[in-house]
């Protein structure tokens, strides 16, 4: 059994992950993620797929975030038809988040041909919904610790990563005439102490792992989080307006609710109206409760009172209630997706609220290079939104502290448990800086040999005859 892998995405850069395992003849893509951010990666979206989609045998998902299934249904229209495995949950999230991301796509297609702000005489979107419904149709959801057998001498079992509802880090086995190998893939690691999830499994042996880096060269220590959101609300109804939170629908939004309603219970925050604007994140929030063995927000732990039927949290889901959140001009909380601030009704809020004085905008999730996101957090005087460039007259702040990656103590308290050095260790999922921050470290305090940040369509031999 030889073994090779192929950096698809998620080298160098912390969107578009895929990764091609050929195992002989047997090809098997571990992520299958979108480009995100700068123009530069999220123009190979639009190129044309590296291999020939056709060729892939199967696909396995660490998780539902679009950067690590959002390509799913541009692949399907590729030639892909193959088996496509992940965990139950994050087989229901991809039901919300695939159509979602398809019908984003569509309306923003139609609305630049509309308004005419595209370069292209007939824009047209990259995935549509019947190709999303195609590669929802392949899912095929396990539980955690559930061995699978995909083919001949290859098994894959799903471990929790703690980073949203159903993420995962896989552990293949690979069974040759001779040997025996485990390849690892973290996926994305969540943080070991946070109300939402539990913290990664902790794993002993891999001949060969994969380790994300998104904050590899980052410590998160941003002190009492409640006492710091509280204030941030305070300050923001203080100036006579509204507070509006940019947030991704998975995960984010589940723990802004719980500290919303932890803060409230506890008086530290009026008891103001909460607006959930994002039907992807209300349809997510719905699935909390029923894959309720996936996290720990449950009534159980939170008192008598259900965290998401809260009498303050509104939650709405058409666009009328959308466009009259515009007339709210005070003492109001509004939650809308997506978190990066790239597309969905969270620009129809900014397009309104980033012009009044009175108004906060706060981020409370991570911004990468080149999204609209990062550009007004970095003080741009002006935001481009629907081809208008409207200034930037709110006040912007930003929460730290509510990642749902772990820091760089945390990657390495993770590491820490492999009982030896693996034969080669990919650092991938992360900026240059950070995949460097984060290969030092390792070098220093593990002594492990080999460790390699990949780049952009490199390949590598892992085994020969096993």
């Amino acid at each position: 059994m030889d073994v090779r892998v192929k950096f698809l995405g998620g080298a160098q850069s912390v969107t578009g992950s895929k990764y091609l395992l050929e195992i002989d003849d047997y090809r098997l893509l571990i992520d299958c993620g979108l480009f995100q951010g700068l123009k530069p990666l999220r123009m190979r979206n639009w190129t044309p797929f590296p291999i020939d989609a056709s060729s892939i045998d199967a696909i396995i998902l660490t998780h539902a975030h679009i950067d690590h299934s959002g390509y799913l249904p541009r692949i399907v229209n590729e030639g892909f038809a193959g088996p496509v495995y992940c965990t139950s949950a994050t087989a229901a999230l991809l039901e919300i988040m695939l159509l979602d991301a398809a019908k984003l796509q569509e309306e923003e297609a139609g609305y630049a041909r509309k308004k005419g702000y595209s370069k292209h005489e007939n824009p047209l979107p990259l995935f549509n919904t019947k190709d999303a419904q195609v590669a929802l149709n392949l899912l095929k959801g396990y539980e955690y610790n559930e061995p699978l057998t995909i083919s001949d001498g290859i098994q894959v079992v799903f471990h929790e990563a703690g980073h949203i509802l159903g993420s995962s880090i896989i552990t293949l086995l690979l069974s040759g005439k001779q040997q025996r190998k485990t390849i690892v893939f973290s996926g994305d690691l969540g943080r070991y102490d946070q109300p939402l999830h539990d913290p990664p499994t902790s794993l002993n042996q891999a001949d060969v792992l994969f380790v994300e880096s998104t904050y590899g060269n980052r410590i998160n220590t941003s002190g009492n989080i409640e006492e710091i959101f509280a204030e941030l609300i305070n300050e923001a109804f203080q100036k006579g307006g509204c507070l509006l939170i940019p947030s991704f629908a998975v995960g984010r939004t589940q723990l802004l609710l719980y500290y919303l309603f932890t803060l409230m219970q506890k008086q530290l925050i009026p008891r103001t109206p909460v607006y959930l604007d994002s039907p992807m994140a209300i349809n997510t929030t719905s699935l909390y409760k029923k894959y309720r063995r996936y996290h720990k927000l449950h009534s159980e732990s939170l008192g008598k009172i259900s965290l998401f039927d809260f009498e303050q949290f509104k939650y709405y889901r058409n666009q009328e209630q959308s466009m009259n959140l515009n007339e709210i001009k005070n003492s109001s909380i509004i939650i809308s997706a997506s978190g990066m601030c790239t597309g969905g009704r969270i620009l129809h809020h900014l397009y309104h609220r980033l012009q009044r004085k009175q108004d906060t905008v706060l981020f409370a999730g991570y911004q990468p290079k080149g999204t609209r996101g990062r550009k007004i957090l970095d003080g741009d005087p002006t935001s481009r939104i629907f081809g208008i460039d409207v200034p930037v007259k709110s006040n912007v702040k930003q929460l730290n502290g509510l990642s749902a990656h772990a820091d760089q103590n945390e990657l390495l308290q993770w590491l820490g448990s492999f009982e030896s050095s693996p034969k080669i260790t990919f650092i991938v999922h992360g900026e240059i800086e950070s995949a460097e921050a984060l290969k030092k470290k390792i070098e220093d305090k593990y002594e492990w040999n080999n460790v390699i940040i990949p780049d952009y369509l490199e390949s590598y031999k892992l085994f020969s005859h096993i």
